[in-house]
């Protein structure tokens, strides 16, 4: 992450091929400003927020991916 909300930001996406389907692993990691207190907002609050974030936008891309693939 160059700039932006987070103290760090890491985000990446593996893709492997397990019986015969292609399977996404989406490994996010994050670290919040404000020293102990970003600790406290990562538990109470944005852990679970972008949790939901990426497992709404994965089944967005998934359902997406598999549109295209049905329709060729």
């Amino acid at each position: 992450m160059v700039s932006g909300a987070f103290k760090s930001f890491k985000h990446e996406h593996r893709f492997q091929v397990e019986n015969d389907h292609t399977v996404m692993i989406d490994t996010f990691y994050f670290q919040s400003p404000f020293g102990i207190l970003g600790k406290i907002v990562n538990v109470l609050f944005l852990k679970r927020y972008m949790t939901n974030l990426l497992v709404t936008r994965n089944t967005f891309l998934k359902e997406k991916a598999e549109e295209l693939s049905y329709n060729q």
